[in-house]
């Protein structure tokens, strides 16, 4: 049991630190009124492991801090991101597609209410919510089910869950 939660932990820190990496890496088109955050594509991975919640929500966070945004940003925006990621887990079990759509819908909702009122931005919310969704789809549709393809062929050894969910112990 004490091998699950340094797992579990460790998978969440490490989920959260690549998100903070793409996040700033691909700053340039990350926020705003149009944005593709790259660092969505990982809001298929609570799919594979529930570590993936926690790790989502931090690593957001962590990367709107570090990448500028204001207050009602950094906690809304991380709040949409944490909604979307429990969404996610609690579909994994349907089709790929379908699971993107919590982090997606969470996004569309709250990011342009925040550009409006945090940011001031003038662009009528659903013109804000279409260009938002539009890079939604990129960042969690299109590229969190290629992620989802490439690593469902190796989800038993990046996530170990198999080891844990059968009660054998992980390697030594």
């Amino acid at each position: 049991m004490e091998n699950k939660k340094i797992l579990t932990l460790t998978q969440a820190a490490m989920i959260a630190a690549v998100y903070v990496v793409l996040t700033y890496v691909f700053s340039a088109f990350s926020f705003g009124q149009v944005q593709i955050r790259i660092a969505e594509a990982l809001t298929i991975l609570p799919v594979f492991t529930p570590a993936a919640v926690p790790g989502l929500f931090i690593g957001c966070l962590i990367g709107n801090i570090t990448g500028g945004a204001v207050l009602p940003d950094i906690i809304f925006g991380s709040l949409a991101t944490l909604a979307g990621a429990i969404g996610t887990r609690l579909l994994r079990k349907k089709n790929p597609i379908v699971c993107t759509l919590p982090p997606i819908l969470s996004n569309v909702i709250v990011v342009p209410l925040v550009l409006r009122f945090a940011y001031g931005v003038l662009l009528p919310i659903p013109v804000m919510m279409l260009t938002v969704g539009i890079g939604e789809v990129i960042g969690c549709g299109v590229l969190g089910v290629g992620l989802y393809t490439v690593l469902k062929k190796y989800k038993e050894t990046i996530f170990l869950s198999s080891r844990f969910e059968k009660g054998t112990k992980p390697a030594e």
